[in-house]
C-alpha cells in the first residue's frame, strides 16, 4: 500500500480495520495535526498497520473485553507531525525516540516493529477520580497483557500502552507516585499482583460497554 496521494486513497486506509474493533481511522486524529494544519498520514502504510494490529489485537481489544469502552487520546503520529510537535515543545520526543512507539511506520534502531496509543478507560478513570490508585489498572496489564511499555498520566488515569517486538515490559508514571513502577531487574518484576487489583468486579457495568 503507498502513501496516499489523495483524499480517497486516505478513506481507504483509515477503513482498513485492525481489529474487531478498531479500524485504522480511529488513530488517525492529531490535534497538533489538526491546529497546525498538518496531514497526520503514514509514510509507509503496510508498516503501520502490521504494528496497529499487533496493538489492537494483543492489547487493546483484551481491555475492551475486560473493562469496556476503550478512548483514544492519541496514537499514531508521522515522522513530519512527530518532529513538529518535538522541534515546538509540544509533547512529542524526538524522532528517533519514537520509531516503533508513536511512530508506527519506521522500525526502531535495533529493528524492533511498535506501536504506540495513549487511552483512557472510562470505567477506571471514574474509579480513578473516586480515589483508587492507577497502579491497579498497571498492575493488571502487567499480569495479564503482553505490552512492552505502560505510562500513565495524572488526568483521568490516560496512559501510553505501547506494543513492540522484543518488549521491554516496564511501567512507569507522572501521575502520583511519579516514577518507575517496575522494570526488569526490580524486585517487584515477577510473581502475582492480584492484591492490587483484587477490588475490581468480574465485570464492569453495562453503561461503561
Amino acid at each position: 500500500m503507498r502513501k496516499p496521494a489523495s483524499m480517497k486513497a486516505l478513506e481507504e486506509i483509515g477503513r482498513v480495520r485492525l481489529s474487531r474493533n478498531f479500524f485504522m481511522r480511529d488513530f488517525l486524529y492529531s490535534e497538533i495535526a489538526n491546529w497546525y494544519a498538518m496531514s497526520n498520514i503514514p509514510d509507509d502504510p503496510d508498516t503501520a498497520v502490521e504494528a496497529g494490529t499487533r496493538l489492537c489485537e494483543e492489547l487493546l481489544e483484551p481491555l475492551n473485553a475486560r473493562f469496556g469502552r476503550i478512548a483514544i487520546r492519541s496514537a499514531f503520529r508521522s515522522m513530519a507531525v512527530n518532529g513538529f510537535g518535538n522541534e515546538n515543545g509540544l509533547n512529542c520526543g524526538s524522532n528517533e525516540s519514537n520509531k516503533a512507539d508513536h511512530i508506527w511506520d519506521h522500525r526502531d534502531a535495533d529493528g524492533n516493529l511498535g506501536a504506540t496509543a495513549c487511552i483512557v478507560v472510562p470505567w477506571f478513570a471514574d474509579a480513578f477520580e473516586q480515589g483508587r490508585e492507577w497502579q491497579a489498572l498497571a498492575w493488571w496489564i502487567h499480569d495479564h497483557l503482553p505490552y512492552s511499555s505502560l505510562y500513565f498520566f495524572p488526568r483521568r488515569a490516560a496512559f501510553n500502552i505501547q506494543w513492540r517486538e522484543n518488549p521491554v515490559r516496564r511501567i512507569d508514571s507522572y501521575a502520583t507516585p511519579k516514577g518507575n513502577l517496575t522494570r526488569r531487574g526490580k524486585d517487584n518484576w515477577d510473581g502475582d499482583h492480584g492484591a492490587h487489583y483484587a477490588w475490581f468486579p468480574q465485570t464492569v457495568p453495562e453503561s461503561y460497554r
